[in-house]
């Protein structure tokens, strides 16, 4: 399927033969195109971006692209590699980088090792139709990642790549509190119902949410605390998780399959609602992780020179080019990515 124009407009084609030139060896070798995930609880298609593995083709586009962040190059309707892969579901958070193309800066690296990608855009999310109110449904969004799956498996290009008996579930942000839930993690219906009566727990979030009239004690949180566990998923990786404190914590200990858990920043300066490191306690076989020269805005791409300022002027609100104050985003990045890596083909692709 071709890449709708709502997704096909966030895609810079690359502009000049000498950049083409600089982007040959990343861009060649790995593919993306567009799935569609059916799903009666939306009540519409899900829209699916997927990295893949790729064979010499396609149209080479730039991925994630804003006037802020710098995009990543790959090869739009590539024909994929002809074998057997692990898949890797990713969920990306919420606002000014809450889509799956603004994840691509780790979505390639991947693919390039050998792993599909498959990343749902939640809806209410991000760009023209994001709304707070479907934003806090955060129940939702796990939903989002098990048709993708199912989509994946039925889907007349991928199904005969893909290995189901070898998936992992990865999220950033708000899409490492999905990767939680879809692990077994249930949410509290009060805590969520609490979580914006003050600014304290996340001022950036709260503040739109109240702005936007939305009142999440009057929100119908009947399915809030439903289970969203999909056990064909067989690990998870959160990094920087949020919001952690709106599950019922009782349920980490039921998690059954291996999960990562990463924080950016330092111990005791992580904020509360991002902070990891008592579930990983909690989840019988988990490991943590801490990136202290990261801050939470290292998961976003890497900046355009003068993107801070713009976003200044812009009243973005969030000090998005701001990362510890030791190593680049560029350096935090390739430890990300090799984090990342690392821990799926651990998970995924074990040695004989």
């Amino acid at each position: 399927m071709k890449l709708s124009m709502k997704i096909a407009a966030m895609l810079c084609t690359t502009v000049s033969s000498m950049l083409m030139a600089q982007q040959s060896a990343f861009a060649n070798d790995v593919g993306v195109r567009e799935i569609a995930a059916p799903s009666k609880e939306r009540g519409s298609d899900v829209a699916v971006t997927v990295w893949y593995p790729a064979e010499s083709g396609g149209k080479a586009v730039t991925l994630g692209e804003s006037v802020f962040f710098v995009g990543t190059p790959a090869m739009l309707d590539a024909p994929l590699s002809d074998r057997k892969l692990p898949l890797v579901l990713l969920s990306h958070g919420a606002g000014l980088a809450g889509n799956p193309q603004a994840l691509s800066w780790i979505a390639v690296p991947l693919a390039k090792q050998g792993f599909i990608v498959a990343a749902p855009t939640h809806p209410g999310n991000t760009g023209s139709t994001k709304s707070a109110a479907e934003t806090m449904k955060l129940w939702l969004r796990p939903m989002d990642i098990t048709e993708t799956l199912n989509a994946m498996g039925e889907d007349a290009l991928f199904k005969e790549h893909v290995e189901l008996n070898k998936v992992g579930m990865l999220g950033l942000s708000m899409g490492g509190s999905t990767a939680l839930a879809i692990a077994g993690a249930r949410i509290d219906p009060k805590r969520l119902a609490s979580y914006c009566d003050t600014n304290a727990l996340n001022h950036s979030l709260c503040e739109w949410v109240r702005q936007s009239g939305v009142d999440l004690h009057t929100m119908d949180l009947t399915s809030a605390d439903r289970d969203n566990e999909d056990t064909r998923i067989k690990f998870a990786m959160a990094i920087d998780p949020a919001p952690v404190d709106v599950f019922e914590f009782g349920t980490f200990s039921r998690t059954s399959i291996p999960v990562d858990l990463v924080n950016l920043g330092q111990p005791g300066k992580i904020p509360l609602t991002a902070q990891a490191a008592k579930i990983a306690e909690a989840i019988p076989n988990a490991r943590y992780f801490t990136i202290e020269d990261a801050s939470h805005y290292s998961m976003f791409a890497e900046c355009k020179p003068g993107a801070a300022e713009i976003a200044e002027s812009e009243k973005v609100g969030d000090p998005i080019c701001t990362d510890g104050g030791g190593r680049s985003r560029s350096e935090i990045h390739a430890q990300m990515i090799h984090m990342v890596i690392d821990a799926f083909s651990r998970a995924l692709k074990p040695l004989p």
